[in-house]
């Protein structure tokens, strides 16, 4: 498909939102992305959400649930936005009307520190999923910030790809292709290379981030990982807890000591039994569904992603999966996508002892033993995977955002020459403003 790069000034035939007039210059409004098939350059007074949200480019469906109510956002950003997709025959993600994946958003700030910073989205989320937790803060410090949907969106990504593992393989691909495409990109707009080039993300993107250290080092000066998920072929991972957790869920919520027992040796944290009925609602059942389904699509035989909720005992249910009986196949299609721990830039790793989707002793714990190069993990006491909790349990939880931007900072300092403080278990701190405020020295 030949490029197509249109002016802010065409952006109302494209769906989004044309935005208010601004004092820059058209130039910078055409910055051509490497490889990309369609793009749209947009220069605008604000590239943070407080502008992005009511000139239609950002989506805070997409950001959900991420953040806590009470965080505060820097805003006031003028700069340059492209939106656009690379060349890619998967059809998932509806943004902007265009249902095309491989979607991206690069974001030029006006005034430039020299600095970008790559992301992949959490969970199966399009493209605007880290902007609030992570583009604002960075486009207020001055980085150009690009992000991926990763090549599949939604909860049907398995349907992507041709062999069990591929939508997810495509998600390492494309954040690769993104981060190339964005240091050149940057390199247009400002007349020079990015002097410093780091990866960030949550779950899933936390994930990618731990990935392209591995194996594109050359593409980041450093990284910072946010609760990332853990592929092993040999495990653990998602395959190795959550049928049970799926099992044993029905029996304890009927008061078995025996079932909360079984809970607890999969994995869960004691004390996070408050979050266990959200997350048998929400995130357990569907996850592992769905991943399941991405590598091991035979299990169920013709039925597509299982049957949500369904008992142990009736047949390819996902309770009873047995990740360990599985054939030799479905381990090779997990080992496509596995991590090594064999880093090669700085990376720092966040999680929360109370995470119950990704519980810290199957996944952040089990990373920090594999890691081979410069290190540094931060347990954060009272974390769990999803901040936007918080605002429901302010006296249980802490949120994770706060100290992302503390490790953000730390990671700056590292690449200066500046050593992080140890690793460390953070205790929750006992009062003050845990919405915005994280200190990484224990």
């Amino acid at each position: 498909m030949p490029r197509i790069r249109l002016l802010a000034a065409m952006a109302l035939g494209l769906a989004l939102t044309a935005p208010p007039a601004v004092a820059a210059s058209p130039r910078s409004c055409e910055v051509a992305v490497p490889g990309a098939a369609y793009e749209v350059g947009t220069c605008l007074p604000d590239l943070t959400t407080a502008g992005t949200v009511t000139d239609g480019h950002s989506d805070p469906a997409q950001w959900a649930g991420l953040q806590p109510a009470g965080t505060r956002n820097p805003t006031g950003v003028p700069g340059t936005q492209i939106d656009g997709y690379f060349p890619d025959t998967s059809t998932l993600n509806p943004t902007h009307g265009w249902n095309h994946d491989s979607q991206f958003v690069i974001r030029l700030p006006d005034h430039w520190n020299g600095g970008l910073v790559v992301a992949g989205t959490p969970g199966n989320r399009a493209q605007y999923a880290n902007d609030f937790t992570i583009s604002d803060w960075v486009l207020a410090r001055g980085y150009a910030y690009a992000a991926t949907d990763k090549g599949n969106v939604g909860s049907a990504f398995y349907r992507d790809g041709r062999r069990p593992g591929d939508a997810v393989a495509e998600w390492n691909t494309r954040v690769t292709q993104l981060a190339r495409a964005a240091r050149t990109a940057v390199a247009r707009r400002y007349g020079r290379a990015p002097a410093r080039t780091y990866a960030a993300g949550i779950s899933n993107g936390g994930y990618l981030v731990r990935w392209q250290l591995e194996n594109h080092p050359e593409l980041y000066d450093g990284g910072v990982d946010w609760e990332g998920t853990l592929f092993r072929a040999d495990g653990p991972n998602l395959f190795t807890y959550l049928p049970a957790l799926l099992r044993n869920y029905p029996a304890y919520a009927a008061g078995s000591a025996e079932a909360h027992r079984a809970l607890l040796d999969a994995g869960l944290a004691p004390g996070s039994e408050f979050l266990w009925p959200y997350h048998e609602q929400v995130y357990w059942d569907l996850t592992q569904r769905i991943y399941r389904e991405e590598f091991d699509p035979s299990y169920d035989g013709a039925t597509e992603a299982g049957t949500p909720y369904c008992a142990s005992g009736t047949p390819g249910c996902d309770a009873d999966y047995d990740y360990a009986a599985r054939p030799r196949s479905v381990h090779r299609a997990v080992a496509r996508v596995s991590l090594t721990g064999r880093i090669r830039k700085p990376l720092i790793t966040l999680q929360g002892t109370l995470d119950t989707l990704l519980p810290i002793s199957q996944d952040g714990d089990v990373y920090a033993r594999m890691v081979r190069g410069p290190f540094r993990y931060y347990r954060i006491e009272g974390g769990n995977h999803v901040d936007g909790l918080y605002d429901t349990y302010p006296d249980r939880l802490r949120p994770m955002l706060p100290c992302f931007r503390a490790a953000f900072t730390a990671m700056e300092g590292w690449s200066a020459g500046h050593t992080p403080p140890p690793s460390a278990t953070l205790p929750r701190p006992a009062s003050g403003d845990l919405a915005n405020t994280c200190s990484l020295a224990s």
